[in-house]
């Protein structure tokens, strides 16, 4: 990841995406720059703590972390909600902001998911330090069998690698194929990579278990024997 940005001067923020699901980048340490970050957070938000003060927005889709896909999150910065310009759509601008209202009927059964899975995260795991611990281990385990393997490659440079979204490629296609055709019978779904670059992916988010990771490695070095 690059250290240094030139940001314009007359730029009001910085956009940012925090992990990138298709080629399974990630930022590791976020920019320091003059203005605020803006990020969307969708697919490793909760999955770790990190500093929210240099940020002037974060928004992200629940579906990965948080809770049921339809639903997001968004937390805005005091001083960003006096920029909101008034063309700005109703939901977005700042009378309803400020007076704590809203132009919806909120979704109720959403939210209450939504608890469950944070009551889970602090009760259960322990809070976002420990979740970024096992989520860590788990990706350590899938990138340290494919690098030893000589068969399995990751796709992202291994300084930028996600602990999300590990895609990987074989050695042809025509295995590729096959590979995801035998994980799918065996109980590994959704294994077959973005269509704008192919290959294969493994998606570990914070509800995926270690054991999950671990059957999944086996799987892949049994795949690698008969496949020679």
């Amino acid at each position: 990841m690059p250290k240094d940005f030139q940001v314009d001067k007359d730029a009001s923020y910085l956009h940012i995406t925090s992990n990138e699901t298709i080629r399974g980048t990630q930022w590791a340490q976020f920019p320091k720059v003059s203005v605020p970050l803006v990020s969307d957070m969708s697919s490793d938000f909760m999955s770790r703590p990190f500093d929210a003060r240099p940020f002037g927005l974060i928004y992200a889709g629940a579906q990965k972390n948080v809770g049921p896909s339809g639903s997001a999150v968004v937390i805005v910065r005091k001083d960003m909600i006096e920029r909101i310009r008034p063309i700005s759509p109703p939901c977005s601008n700042t009378p309803p902001l400020r007076k704590q209202s809203l132009h919806n009927t909120p979704a109720c059964f959403v939210i209450y998911v939504i608890n469950l899975v944070l009551k889970w995260l602090e009760e259960k795991i322990a809070g976002l330090e420990a979740i970024e611990k096992i989520n860590r281990e788990k990706a350590k385990l899938l990138y340290d069998f494919m690098d030893r393997s000589g068969f399995y490659r990751g796709t992202a440079e291994k300084e930028s690698r996600s602990f999300m979204n590990i895609p990987f490629r074989l050695p042809t296609e025509d295995l590729e194929a096959k590979f995801v055709a035998e994980a799918t019978k065996a109980g590994f779904a959704g294994l077959k990579g973005h269509r704008s670059v192919g290959g294969c992916r493994a998606s570990i988010y914070n509800a995926t278990g270690i054991d999950a990771v671990k059957d999944l490695v086996s799987f892949m070095a049994d795949f690698q024997k008969k496949a020679g």
